[in-house]
């Protein structure tokens, strides 16, 4: 299959990173986004100013807000936010004429469902030839060029090695792997943790507990992912590992900078009214704890995040609750 052309759906940091990055590897992009002033700015003035300021665009990329212009596109990428994808999805499948290539590009489970996102693309756009993308890359470091490693996931070989030659470059290297389950749950559950980890910088806990956070939180996504299927080693790889050590260790993460104010002492509404940009860890984290408890899924640091989020614990008690858990053998 030749990938001459790509379309992007999303036009915040993550889809104008994606977008920029497809146009350095030579292909044709066309980029959906929903405000029409963010189209009319990439197209003439080459900048995202609102989503992803300082960083110029290659003037081939085209802008649109015609989700017809991205279904001519030879494979698709989703940039959705999580909560929004079933939406967009239905969407793109009443313009989508012929099956080919979606790959999500978002981070999260389906707040309302419970979902995996690759659920919900199957459910709204059954034709698709399904694949995610996801591992350890912020918008600004991919969008200027500089190296990264991500997972690329889907269930045919042949496939996903041929997205990982069309869509990548020298500078964007991607590696397929065939569980999309694991790859998927490792960009959303690491947002949850990513939470947590910021909670604990803004507390001036100290690297001694970022560090015990980081690796308590990464025994909880071993054993999620574990029982939902995932594969032990994509835990273990860049859409697992890498993904959570970068999001839990930078104030880029817009999770970690969530926590991080949390930490200080901020009101949730109040952080989440002064952003542009989504923080799917605050709306995956209920559907995270919805599914542990269905399962019987030890995850006190998720709970305790959650019960932060949903307002029924301070960050205080919180911590308080989680020193005082019993003592036990590590693994």
């Amino acid at each position: 299959m030749a990938i001459n052309s790509v379309g992007v759906i999303g036009g915040g940091a993550w889809g104008t990173a994606l977008a920029q990055t497809m146009a350095l590897a030579g292909r044709d992009v066309v980029l959906w986004a929903y405000e029409a002033d963010t189209v009319k700015e990439i197209n003439e003035q080459h900048t995202n100013r609102i989503f992803l300021p300082g960083v110029r665009l290659r003037e081939a990329i085209r802008a649109t807000v015609a989700l017809q212009d991205i279904a001519a596109c030879d494979v698709i990428l989703l940039v959705s936010p999580a909560q929004h994808l079933r939406a967009t999805a239905g969407q793109l499948a009443k313009v989508l004429q012929t099956s080919k290539p979606v790959v999500i590009c978002a981070k999260g489970i389906e707040q309302a469902s419970g979902k995996l996102l690759g659920e919900v693309l199957a459910e709204e756009l059954p034709a698709a030839l399904p694949a995610v993308v996801s591992g350890p890359s912020f918008a600004a470091d991919v969008a200027r060029g500089l190296p990264a490693a991500l997972t690329i996931a889907c269930a045919d070989e042949a496939l996903g090695q041929e997205l990982a030659e069309g869509l990548g470059y020298r500078q964007f290297r991607l590696y397929w792997s065939s569980d999309m389950t694991g790859t998927l749950l490792g960009g959303a559950v690491k947002n949850v943790l990513a939470i947590a980890a910021g909670i604990v910088d803004g507390k001036d806990l100290g690297a001694s507990a970022h560090a015990a956070l980081v690796t308590r939180g990464f025994s909880e996504l071993r054993r999620f992912g574990a029982e939902l299927g995932a594969r032990s080693e994509t835990m273990m790889g860049l859409s697992g590992l890498g993904d959570l050590l970068l999001t839990c260790s930078s104030r880029q993460s817009r999770n970690m900078s969530l926590g991080r104010a949390l930490g200080q002492g901020q009101n949730l509404q109040a952080i989440l009214g002064a952003r542009q940009a989504v923080t799917e860890g605050v709306f995956t984290v209920s559907a995270v704890i919805r599914i542990a408890g269905e399962r019987n899924i030890e995850m006190p640091i998720a709970a305790a995040v959650d019960g932060i989020v949903q307002g029924n614990v301070s960050v205080d008690d919180a911590i308080e609750g989680l020193l005082s858990r019993p003592l036990r053998a590590e693994d």
